[in-house]
């Protein structure tokens, strides 16, 4: 029996590397060899609770699962009823189309792993073949660009809309590029971090804002230009806002702005409850719109990604080998140890 080693959550803040047999495709399947894996904020919400909650357990009792699903590889098997794929090709996966769950978020298989197994494998539904222009560790942000791109998708962003995008993280900045691809006019970038706010100029944001140390509604009116409230009370011209933060200070802070009939597209989990002035919202006609995931965009993304691939290169603050994965996930967990890290295998991005 081959094998292969595996990652999985371990206790709480902690992984396992563990040995597990290798998948053996059957005539729909291919088998897939990792080649490069992102590490997402789902992954180290998991690792912080120790597992993912048992869904028949209504206590919520933890159960291990295996970890990863940014995955992006070469295709090393593919069985007899697989059509226009072959061996040596290099995709990217939809984590969703797997039929025994979803990789790496409670399914049976994740992607942090040496090998994963593509079931029920259909090019353009399970997988996108992409160049060998493209590195693998620029490959596998294929997932994480389209839960930005989705973002975008609902924000529904004009050319001559003016935007702000809160959170200069991997989604926050990857919404910024693909609404500078979609010919917004003018696109802000607020973080607390300067470093991060350096990189977000440099994938192509228009201004950015230090709201640590700035008023973003002075500055926001500053760039945007002074527009109103239902009520006449005056606001920054800002059409749109995105929450690629996930916290509070981020709902406290476009109410305060918002003019009347601005968007706000919330991408970021919340993880406690913002308190929201409802009032606010209402003297501005705010439109809060939830963006979950990418039910269209998984492969929309794929063919800019590889287009731009060398400005999507920037999101990646750390190439990890897999031998030292357990280093990737400390630089992970720790806030603001890192950006994105990508884990590779073989020791080649």
């Amino acid at each position: 029996m081959a094998t292969m080693k595996s990652l999985r959550t371990g206790g709480q803040n902690k992984i396992d590397v563990v040995d597990v047999e290798r998948p053996v495709p059957g005539p729909k399947d291919a088998l897939l060899r990792i080649r490069a894996c992102g590490i997402c904020g789902t992954d180290t919400a998991f690792l912080r609770m120790g597992g993912m909650p048992a869904r028949a357990q209504a206590g919520g009792e933890m159960v291990s699962i295996p970890l990863g699903h940014e995955p992006a590889g070469e295709i090393v098997e593919v069985g007899a009823e697989v059509t226009g794929l072959k061996a040596g090709d290099r995709v990217v996966v939809n984590p969703q189309g797997a039929p025994s769950g979803i990789i790496g978020c409670g399914g049976k298989h994740g992607a942090m792993s040496e090998y994963l197994l593509i079931e029920d494998c259909v090019v353009g539904q399970s997988v996108a073949v992409v160049p060998d222009t493209v590195p693998f560790d620029v490959a596998a942000l294929n997932e994480p660009m389209a839960v930005a791109r989705h973002c975008v998708n609902r924000s529904e962003a004009k050319p001559g809309d003016k935007v702000v995008v809160f959170g200069a993280g991997p989604i926050g900045l990857g919404a910024t590029i693909w609404l500078k691809l979609r010919g917004v006019q003018h696109v802000v970038v607020a973080d607390l971090i300067p470093e991060r706010l350096e990189t977000a100029l440099a994938v192509g944001a228009d201004a950015v804002i230090n709201s640590a140390e700035e008023d973003v509604t002075a500055r926001l009116t500053e760039l945007h230009g002074e527009a109103a409230n239902a009520l006449g009370q005056p606001r920054a011209g800002t059409d749109i806002y995105i929450d690629a933060a996930g916290v509070p200070a981020v709902f406290n802070a476009t109410v305060d702005a918002a003019k009347w009939g601005a968007k706000l597209v919330m991408v970021a989990v919340q993880k406690k409850g913002a308190g929201i002035d409802l009032g606010g919202m209402l003297r501005s006609e705010l439109t809060l719109i939830a963006s979950q995931g990418y039910p269209t965009e998984i492969f929309e993304v794929t063919a800019e990604l590889v287009e731009h691939h060398e400005r999507f290169a920037r999101l990646i603050s750390h190439s990890v080998p897999f031998t030292e994965a357990s280093r990737a996930f400390e630089l992970a967990l720790t806030p603001g140890a890192a950006e994105k890290v990508v884990v590779t295998f073989d020791g080649r991005p």
